[in-house]
């Protein structure tokens, strides 16, 4: 009991000392960059070098527009909303928001479609962070993507409320928790419940209509949900989709008519700026979050109802054109979503974002009428100007305000930052700003302020400016982007170096374990270290080695595969010189070739259609969709799967090692299989299986599962505190009490997972079986020493790597199935949420790997072992090593 008890101990202080070191690594590795707390304001813009509003009333340049709408469809692809001439397929999802091309490309519509380029990763939290501050996003925020905290650093709704604009929104309410007192006017709808295609949309439109009528607001925001949600459970290629559009496609058809209808001369809207725009895109199955381009490329749609009296100079058009079918060009530009909030900012005349490293865009800042007029603008006169020169002139002054305002920026925040930017990058920086100045002071300033034969060198001399500005701004930028993440080198050297001290522990707890349990790594005649000790050292070190290779970590999943039928070669290598086991050896290789098929599928963000999405939430079943026989079979395979793992279970438990308490437990884990079975019937795509089931309250069945789990394992911590085991039974009570913990947490992850959750853990229980008995080849020619070999130890590890990704996870944001945390569930609450999606994502690579490693070891005091569902049955027969 003494030996037991230091066990414990050694296991916290490890556990701890672990904790502690990964807690210090993450806090250096997973920096922000420094969020500064300083705010811009109107009487900054006097210390620039750049041309002001002569109207006081007005901030850092004269309002181009204004109201403006801006209607958010959140994960809108490009493909939603360009025309499918610019793609090499048409696809059944595109072309459905006809009225946004229509309005485009009519004749003399003052609309435009840009392709918009967001920066990873492509959460909503950092998205709407980055449209609205115009910086970067930041890696960590990622954790704050279900409970975002209020923006600290300087936006472009904060500009607003702060220059006496009256903003209203409507719709997600992540806006609220960013902005909780900047809102005029705000109806909220709660956003997580990706199940729920229609109360966030239908919210929006209940409200957005009634207010476009309304005098109150100078900005309206309206953030719609339903395509996102639409595409994390039904995918792109789905009829939900579809339908989802073309609500959009007919909703936004009534806002650009309830505009139109008030945009004559003193109407309403006559200079309202109409966004219709996208916070990030998607893939084909509905993930997003990483950098893919799918994910990335999302759209922007601006119309103004005033036209513009002539077009911006070719050298600031972004545009790509194509012909469609009857001969017709169609253009769309393309803008960085970076530059979102400093453009809409010198739209509405309010002082750009402190923080904001964007560009005003060219494209979409000319979509306001107010932009080509200088009469807000002082030293300027306007007379014998053409309208392009016009706009030039306040485009070109509207850079020069942007650029002191970033270099502003840069220069605070590399004095403010721990790090900051490295001498050579702000020597740089500060060599492109001071030429762009000295053009504009020593050239461009002197030619506007005293025009008179020299007035054909105008165009010239502001296309010159605007490059020197672009210039800045896009190595601005760049080094932003290439430099951005912090990384406390001294903090991460602790973090390591922590836990490259915890194996001083480590070690002489394993020596002591050794000595304890006469255990021995070495070869059983004792002759010296043996060669699967070497093996499983070689692949352990490969290994760790391939975590510092980027294009190994993005291939993890197969790497450990490979490393996994590598070990099962060997396996099967001692088994044919043995003549042993022959079966399992081969098996076990089988299965692993299985699951390297199922990781390349999983990993394929392409592999998921409509058809799969719609039977399934997982990869495994989405290998043929469309086929009859499939689709049967991939609705019937799961049910028959958790069936076979109840009956499994029932044999077990009706060995004679297991009574008592220990039974009933397991009895539990029947009853929740059996109720999985009838929730995946009734949700049977299958009539004749639905029908069946009809009227049964099966919406209930998932938290009846989760509350029996639960109860089990308050259980097995009863069980477990009161039991008195004496040593001779320690092993047996050790296999009872693993098989029930086991069994409380299987039914959970399982209806989690999906349909694949059953397929999955009868792979987990073969691999498992197959270890086990391999590993007890080498016991069975001596029975004086127990030898315990650590590749089977490597092998159980790399195995539960393999389910990772064999169950459609991947490392990434967009790797993890938002959709398992609302099984069961129609609200939305963080903890509850959380802890569903936890369970779903690491269930059969973490939780029951890790619970049932104590089976390994004891299943080798037994000469019969037979492993079902992560249990033992043991013949009473074969108890003589206890």
């Amino acid at each position: 009991m003494g030996g037991r008890w230091w066990m414990k101990w050694y296991s916290w202080v490890i556990l701890v000392v672990h904790v502690f070191a990964i807690l210090i690594f993450t806090r250096g590795f997973l920096l922000t960059r420094t969020e500064l707390p300083y705010y811009s304001h109107c009487s900054d813009v006097s210390q620039s070098p750049c041309f002001t509003s002569s109207n006081t009333n007005h901030s850092w340049n004269t309002p181009a527009v204004d109201r403006l709408v801006i209607i958010v469809l959140d994960a809108i692809r490009f493909d939603f909303v360009a025309p499918s001439v610019f793609f090499q397929e048409k696809k059944a999802w595109m072309d459905k928001l006809s009225v946004l091309q229509k309005m485009a490309f009519s004749e003399g519509s003052s609309a435009k479609i840009f392709k918009a380029i967001a920066d990873p990763p492509t959460t909503s939290l950092q998205r709407l962070k980055g449209l609205t501050t115009g910086g970067l996003p930041t890696f960590i925020d990622v954790g704050n993507s279900f409970g975002a905290p209020a923006i600290a650093e300087d936006n472009f709704i904060h500009q607003l409320v702060e220059n006496g604009k009256r903003v209203m929104m409507m719709g997600d309410d992540t806006w609220i928790q960013l902005f909780p007192h900047h809102f005029n006017k705000s109806h909220p709808y709660p956003s997580f419940n990706v199940k729920d295609l229609h109360t966030v949309d239908n919210g929006c439109i209940e409200h957005l209509f009634p207010a476009l009528y309304q005098e109150d607001w100078d900005v309206l925001i309206a953030h719609f949900l339903g395509v996102d949600h639409a595409g994390h459970i039904f995918g792109v290629d789905s009829m939900p989709m579809i339908e989802k559009l073309e609500q959009y496609n007919l909703m936004l058809e009534k806002v650009i008519k309830v505009l139109e209808s008030q945009s004559e001369p003193g109407g309403l809207h006559e200079n309202t700026l109409l966004l219709v725009m996208g916070d990030h895109g998607q893939t084909l199955n509905g993930d997003h979050g990483g950098g893919s381009a799918e994910e990335v490329e999302t759209s922007i749609f601006a119309m103004s109802f005033k036209k513009p009296p002539t077009s911006i100079p070719s050298e600031l058009d972004t545009s790509s054109c194509k012909l469609d079918l009857d001969g017709k060009k169609k253009c769309t530009s393309s803008i960085q979503q970076l530059d979102f909030a400093v453009t809409v900012s010198a739209l509405l005349g309010i002082p750009f974002p402190f923080g904001s490293i964007g560009r005003v865009n060219p494209e979409l800042y000319a979509l306001g009428a107010g932009t080509w007029n200088l009469d807000g603008i002082n030293a300027w006169d306007s007379s014998n100007l053409s309208e392009l020169e016009e706009w030039l002139l306040n485009y070109v002054n509207v850079l020069c305000i942007n650029s002191w305002q970033v270099k502003r920026y840069i220069d605070v925040y590399s004095a403010s930052s721990v790090i900051g930017f490295s001498s050579e990058d702000l020597l740089h920086i500060s060599n492109v700003y001071v030429e762009a100045e000295q053009n504009w002071a020593h050239t461009t300033k002197n030619l506007l302020l005293h025009r008179n034969e020299r007035s054909h060198t105008l165009l010239p001399a502001l296309t010159r400016q605007i490059d020197f500005y672009f210039s800045f701004l896009s190595n601005v930028s760049e080094l932003a982007r290439s430099k951005w993440t912090e990384f406390n080198l001294k903090l991460m050297g602790i973090g390591l170096g922590t836990m490259l001290i915890s194996l001083f522990i480590i070690f002489p707890a394993i020596r002591r374990v050794n000595n304890l349990y006469t255990t021995s790594l070495l070869s059983p005649g004792g002759s010296g270290i043996s060669f699967e000790l070497i093996f499983t050292f070689f692949i352990v070190a490969i290994r760790a080695c391939s975590f510092l290779s980027n294009s190994f970590i993005l291939e993890e999943g197969k790497v450990a595969s490979f490393l996994l039928a590598t070990t099962s070669i060997v396996r099967l290598r001692s088994s044919i010189m043995k003549k042993k086991m022959l079966f399992e050896a081969v098996s076990f290789l089988l299965l692993i070739s299985i699951l390297r098929f199922t990781i390349e599928v999983g990993l394929s963000k392409q592999a998921a259609t409509s058809l799969f999405l719609s039977a399934s939430p997982s990869w495994m079943l989405g290998v043929a969709p469309g086929h009859p026989l499939w689709t049967y079979m991939a609705e019937i395979g799961p049910i028959l799967a958790v069936i076979l793992l109840a009956f499994l279970l029932c044999r077990t438990i009706s060995s004679s090692i297991f009574g008592g308490l220990w039974k009933y437990i397991n009895l539990g884990t029947i009853l929740s299989y059996v109720l999985i079975a009838v929730y995946w019937g009734a949700e049977s795509s299958i009539q004749t299986l639905a029908l069946l089931l009809q009227g049964m309250a099966t919406g209930h069945i998932p938290r009846m599962i989760y509350a029996i789990g639960l109860g089990q394992l308050l259980l097995v911590a009863v069980g477990h505190l009161f039991d008195k085991d004496s040593e001779l039974d320690y092993k047996r009570s050790l296999v009872m009490k693993t098989v029930a913990i086991l069994s409380a947490w299987s039914p959970t992850i399982i209806i989690l997972s999906g349909k694949q959750g059953s397929l999955v853990a009868l792979a987990l229980i073969i691999g498992g079986y197959c270890i086990v008995r391999l590993e007890s080849m080498e016991d069975s020619d001596s029975d004086a020493i127990f030898t315990f070999n650590p590749l089977a130890i490597t092998q159980w590890n790399l195995l539960a790597v393999c389910m990772f990704f064999a169950t459609g996870h991947w490392c990434a944001f967009d790797g993890l199935r938002y959709g398992a945390a609302f099984i069961g569930f129609d609200e939305f609450v963080l903890v509850r949420q959380a802890i569903l999606l936890a369970i779903d994502t690491f269930g059969f690579s973490h939780i029951l790997p890790v619970l049932g490693l104590p089976l390994l070891g004891v299943c080798k005091f037994f000469c019969l072992v037979r492993i079902t569902t992560g249990r033992i049955s043991v013949s009473t027969s074969c108890l003589r090593c206890i």
